[in-house]
């Protein structure tokens, strides 16, 4: 099996191109940083640190890397059998032109083997926006061949992959935890058998289940911790105040999805409270600033906080926490994020309410705006 994994950072060595190459795929990371992948072709492996409960070093072999923005990419795309992406849902787009244009090759070259794309991305459903802009990038003519022959393959995908510092550059830490859940209905041809990598044929109450959970849990951590000082999720999280609330937070989105999809409640709460474990672990150093940042995009209307908000407001539930969580994300300050300085900007020139419905796209006449706006002014 052939694999090509666009994106040669943590997530991309520590999580997916872990799983593809043991699975025993010949993998071959696109990435545009030219001395990790000089360093990567170097060594042909690296070490990632998995810890938990315990700490083992796994030792990842055989691997290689092209330059993302060179047309040595191309013929990758033009012989893989899976393609896969950790970019972050900003670059995402940026990859779809080459994907069109060395899918482009593929077809003329006369290959007619199934390929199957997976963008494994912190979004809803980022396979199928990427196939929207690989369509658009894509002459029309070999629209119907990428329908026949190309799968886009949606996943939902959790581990915390923090930075970490190492002697080797390559070198990644990870948590033990992980999920890579997949859609099995979008596959074309036979699915490959990747351990770790789970088949699902209702991927968006799992896709759900993981934005309203580790998401929302995440960044009412970071925005709560941010607003006490603190650096670090665990250091947040340690806070028995910041904890409660943050439960609180994910158990109100919670209940969305027991109405919704018809979680069993109990065992719900038992992976609130493993995440709320996995916030806590010691070998992690999480920095608030890494999960706070860009709060423009999380404050979007399909995002970690909003979302589940609307759900709660759609079957008229509690979500006190969650309001505070967005009173307290409105505060997020840092002058090396530019979505955090606009949004100060915004709150400076248009008042508290004005910025929230730009932001979130909630209507402007809804209580909880005014009582986000409450919130926000006492803190």
């Amino acid at each position: 099996m052939k694999a090509l994994h666009f994106g040669a950072g943590n997530i991309g060595r520590g999580f997916i191109g872990k799983l593809l190459a043991e699975a025993g795929a010949e993998l071959t990371f696109a990435d545009a940083n030219s001395q990790l992948i000089e360093r990567i072709n170097q060594s042909g492996e690296y070490k990632v640190n998995v810890v938990g409960t315990q700490h083992q070093v796994d030792l990842v072999k055989n691997v290689s890397a092209v330059n993302a923005t060179s047309s040595d990419v191309l013929e990758h795309i033009r012989k893989a059998d899976i393609i896969t992406t950790a970019v972050g849902p900003q670059v995402l787009d940026k990859i779809a032109s080459t994907l069109a244009e060395g899918l482009r090759l593929r077809f003329e070259d006369g290959n007619t083997s199934p390929l199957n794309i997976i963008a494994c991305e912190n979004m809803v459903r980022g396979s199928t926006h990427l196939k929207a802009e690989v369509l658009k990038a894509l002459p029309a003519e070999y629209h119907a061949k990428l329908e026949q022959q190309v799968g886009f393959v949606d996943s939902a995908v959790d581990r915390i992959v923090p930075p970490a510092a190492a002697s080797d550059p390559l070198e990644v830490t990870v948590e033990s935890f992980s999920e890579w859940i997949v859609d099995k209905s979008q596959f074309l041809g036979p699915i490959p058998d990747i351990k770790g990598m789970e088949l699902t044929d209702n991927l968006m109450a799992f896709l759900e289940r993981k934005l309203f959970t580790l998401n929302t849990g995440h960044i009412v951590t970071a925005y709560l911790g941010y607003l006490k000082g603190y650096n670090t999720i665990r250091e947040a999280i340690e806070d028995p105040e910041i904890c409660d609330k943050v439960r609180l937070a994910m158990q109100q989105s919670g209940e969305v999805l027991v109405r919704r999809y018809g979680f069993d409640r109990q065992q719900h709460q038992a992976y609130i409270e493993k995440i709320l474990g996995r916030f806590a672990n010691p070998y992690l150093v999480d920095e608030i600033d890494r999960v706070g940042r860009q709060p423009l995009r999380k404050l979007g209307s399909d995002d970690r906080l909003i979302k589940p908000l609307r759900g709660t407001l759609e079957y008229e539930l509690d979500n006190s926490a969650l309001l505070e969580g967005i009173a307290a994300a409105l505060h997020y300050k840092s002058t090396d994020d530019p979505q955090a300085v606009q949004l100060q900007g915004w709150l400076s020139e248009e008042g508290v309410a004005s910025t929230l419905v730009k932001v979130t796209g909630l209507p402007a006449d809804l209580p909880c705006i005014q009582e986000i706006v409450r919130l926000y002014e006492a803190k």
